[in-house]
């Protein structure tokens, strides 16, 4: 008997009368039903907020981030049984491992970039801060801080894990709770992974929230505190973003919609290149891969006229040969659709697309399934067509199968191909299969206009390279247009889309207790403890050294051009140097580097452990023969990251802000040292 799927609202699980039934992808057989049970969302919402803001809120970035690796290592030490369930799907056990290894790698992803780039406080600085004033009272910079709101995160069929963990987890860095709402058809997948993340016990509460079903009156409930983001469709992301209620409080709203996306053969390539089988090969993997089910599929194939047969040919030899089936079939290599109306969805827009263009590979090549019971499963054939003039057909710019079908389209000249990559109105990804530098100089900026990525693919990058269809963590996922003109993962700048921002304005003094970071101009505080002598918990923001001078002498310049072998002629050549616009010798500028960590340092074994970093540097002023340049060392930033060494004691990040100057009191150079200290404990 099928069992009922049930949503975690209000710190419960609801759900236990049958709604709608959920079937099998491989076989329709019943498997699961949505539950009929009303949803109070008043309940959701205000749980979210009194709940879930306040437990996130106890905990600062760093400890965000450190509940996230765990969570990431606890889903991936149960994948085996998200694995038996995506089976259901349809899914491949590759097509599985980009949703569930994909999700849980996204977690560890944005674990690691918080640890890296997140302040130990609520508070992000977005700095340098800048003088407002001529007598350096007044200064201003800009802060980033949770909003205090909750995420709606609306989630499309195809990625029932990877969907809501991409999106959970910078909106989780961001202390701001979630509620999660995957598409039906799938639901039941991502209801195993919620209860297995509440399992976890590493979940503050309210922190997460699931809907099984419709949301209802939801949306009519959200506030200018929080946020929606959206994947799917674009009619479905064009209806969600003109509710009234969103509009009228502002509420932020991203969308990541289905495209058109293309790839395009440059007219350098031929079928005797490395890169004419990369390019057949991207395609064909685009076209199969989850079915065809990928927002980022490979939707038009855009070659050179002349070029059109031997593609054509060659797709249809490599699409002959995947297998199609029951993904538990050893040797099956393309699974189901998503469901039964999938299925009927694609079959009507393939004939849409087939009106006035020739089939090319269909199912009457030789449609043969694979495996027991498999007869009444939501398969479709991969599907591939031509059309010879993509100016004048709007058909297969217009209309997305979504599933294993996509078009191939004629150009002349690489003008007219980026003018058919625009025809999409804007998609996720393009891919740009060339040999030659310049043309990819040439036509990728033109394509970026309109696709959210672009990849280029040749020889050198085919060794490493994640393909057109893998969004990573590090860089944006979203495109223009058609696209949603949303973005989504992207690094440390997905946190910040759920994170608010504040100018701020007042002294430095004011700026640096805001922002927790010292800001040149406030008060420091100088003691007879060196700095480096201080454990990382008695550190101040502000604990400063004023260092004694040094003059520099030829001699200085001298010792280090034969230590270094830098003998660059402005600082051995008094003739050239002259012609100058600076008029004499100066020093290295490595060389004032060097000397100020002779002045200020603290050479005895310490807390300071090691310096592993220099950020920032600038040369400000040159320094001569005969300069007496002394340095101010101030603590700028500390950043706990909960580690400890392998001998259990513990560390914490400093940086340090130095400031050198000579006798006029010029600052002559510029930069942040990044150390380890020691702990106490």
């Amino acid at each position: 008997m099928a069992s009922t799927l049930q949503s975690w609202i209000g710190g419960r699980w609801i759900g236990a009368e049958a709604s709608a039934p959920l079937h099998s992808a491989l076989n329709n057989a019943l498997i699961y039903h949505t539950h009929a049970e009303k949803i109070d969302f008043d309940e959701a919402v205000t749980y979210a907020r009194k709940t879930g803001v306040p437990a996130l809120m106890k905990m600062d970035f760093q400890q965000r981030a450190a509940r996230l690796k765990a969570l990431a290592l606890y889903l991936a030490s149960r994948k085996e049984e998200l694995y038996a369930i995506s089976h259901l799907t349809g899914a491949t056990r590759a097509d599985s491992w980009v949703d569930i290894e994909g999700g849980t790698g996204t977690l560890f992803a944005y674990a690691s970039m918080g640890s890296r780039e997140l302040p130990s406080s609520n508070v992000l600085h977005e700095g340098p801060a800048m003088a407002l004033g001529k007598n350096g009272g007044f200064s201003g910079t800009h802060i980033l801080v949770p909003r205090g709101g909750l995420a709606v995160h609306i989630n499309a069929f195809n990625f029932p894990i990877w969907g809501l963990l991409e999106k959970f987890a910078p909106s989780f860095l961001a202390a701001m709770p979630c509620i999660g709402k995957p598409a039906s058809a799938t639901s039941y997948l991502t209801e195993a992974l919620v209860r297995m993340m509440n399992d976890s016990g590493l979940l503050p509460e309210g922190a997460l929230q699931l809907v099984i079903g419709s949301t209802g009156d939801l949306l009519d409930r959200l506030g200018g505190a929080d946020v929606v983001t959206f994947t799917g469709s674009a009619d479905t992301a064009a209806k969600l973003r003109t509710n009234r209620n969103l509009i009228a409080n502002s509420v932020p709203f991203t969308a990541e919609a289905d495209s058109l996306n293309c790839a395009i053969l440059a007219p350098d390539v031929t079928p005797d290149d490395v890169e004419f089988d990369l390019f057949v090969k991207e395609v064909a993997r685009e076209m199969t891969g989850k079915a065809g089910q990928k927002c980022t599929a490979i939707r038009r194939i855009i070659v050179p006229e002349n070029m059109v047969d031997a593609v054509g040919a060659r797709l249809r030899e490599r699409l002959a040969k995947v297998s199609i089936g029951d993904p538990s079939v050893e040797g099956v290599r393309m699974g189901a659709l998503a469901s039964k109306d999938q299925q009927r969805d694609v079959a009507e827009r393939v004939e849409l697309l087939a009106r006035g263009n020739e089939v090319l590979f269909s199912e009457r090549d030789g449609f043969k399934l694979i495996g027991d019971g498999v007869a009444n499963g939501s398969f479709y054939s991969p599907t591939l067509l031509l059309c010879r003039d993509g100016m004048r057909n709007d058909a297969v710019h217009d209309i997305e199968a979504f599933g294993p079908v996509s078009t191939i389209i004629s150009y002349n000249g690489i003008d007219e191909a980026l003018a058919l990559a625009a025809r999409g109105k804007g998609s996720l990804v393009s891919t740009l299969v060339t040999k030659e530098p310049a043309i990819a100089a040439y036509a990728v900026p033109m394509a970026a206009a309109s696709h959210g990525r672009v990849l280029i693919l040749e020889r050198e990058a085919s060794v490493d390279s994640t393909g057109h269809g893998s969004p990573l963590p590090q860089l944006k996922h979203g495109g223009p247009g058609r696209a949603g003109g949303g973005e989504e993962l992207g690094g440390i700048r997905a946190v910040r889309h759920f994170l608010q921002r504040a100018a701020v304005q007042g002294s430095p003094t004011m700026l640096a207790a805001v922002t927790g970071e010292y800001v040149r101009g406030a008060k420091v505080q100088e003691s007879e403890v060196h700095p480096f002598r201080r454990y990382f918990e008695d550190l101040k923001m502000g604990d400063s050294l004023l260092t004694h001078r040094r003059t520099v002498t030829e001699a200085d310049i001298v010792n280090f051009g034969g230590v270094s072998g830098d003998y660059f002629y402005m600082h051995f050549d008094d003739i050239a140097a002259r012609d100058t616009q600076f008029g004499k010798r100066i020093a290295h500028g490595y060389f004032v580097l060097s000397a100020a960590a002779g002045l200020f340092v603290s050479p005895a074994p310490g807390p300071v452990l090691a310096n592993y970093g220099l950020d920032n540097l600038r040369f400000i002023t040159p320094v001569a023969i005969g300069d007496t340049i002394r340095a101010r060392l101030t603590c700028k930033r500390k950043v706990d990251r909960n580690r400890t060494d392998d001998k259990g004691i513990g560390q914490g990040v400093v940086a340090w802000d130095v400031q050198v100057t000579n006798q006029n009191d010029e600052l002559v150079a510029s930069y942040d040292i990044l150390t380890l200290v020691m702990k106490r404990s």
